[in-house]
C-alpha cells in the first residue's frame, strides 16, 4: 500500500530531512532542561544521554553554544569538578529559574501534542 501511495504522492525527502531537522533543533533546548532537571551532567556525559535515550545525534559543536545560552539565561548552572584522573569536568545543572520555565514549557508541549493529536484524529 505504502508502494502505491509513493506512487501517487511523490516524497520529497529532502523537504521531510528540513522538516525533520527544524523541528529537532526547535526542541534541543527543551530536551536538555529534561534530562539536566533529572540529574547533573557533563557536556560528554550529556551527549552520551541524549544519544542513549532519543534518536538525536548532537556534536559537541551544537550542545555547548547551546549550554552557555542556557548559562547566560539562569536556566543552568556550572561548576568545574576535579577529577582523580586527568582534566577537570565542567559539570551542568538546572537552576530553580530552569525548573520553573521547564514547567511551563511542559505544559506548552503537551497542549501542543493535544491539539496535534485531535487533528491527527479528525
Amino acid at each position: 500500500m505504502l508502494c502505491i501511495l509513493l506512487n501517487i504522492v511523490p516524497m520529497n525527502d529532502n523537504f521531510i530531512a528540513k522538516w525533520e531537522s527544524q523541528v529537532k533543533k526547535g526542541v534541543l533546548e527543551f530536551i536538555i532542561l529534561i534530562v539536566l532537571s533529572r540529574k547533573e551532567l557533563y557536556g560528554y556525559e550529556l551527549i552520551t544521554e541524549l544519544k542513549s535515550r532519543t534518536d538525536y545525534n548532537v556534536a559537541e559543536g551544537t550542545i555547548y553554544p547551546i549550554l552557555n545560552r542556557l548559562k547566560a539565561e539562569k536556566l543552568i548552572q556550572s561548576h568545574w569538578q576535579e577529577m582523580e584522573s586527568g582534566v577537570p569536568r565542567k559539570y551542568y545543572k538546572i537552576t530553580k529559574e530552569g525548573t520553573k520555565l521547564l514547567q511551563l514549557m511542559i505544559t506548552s508541549w503537551d497542549a501542543l501534542a493535544t491539539s496535534i493529536q485531535r487533528l491527527k484524529t479528525k
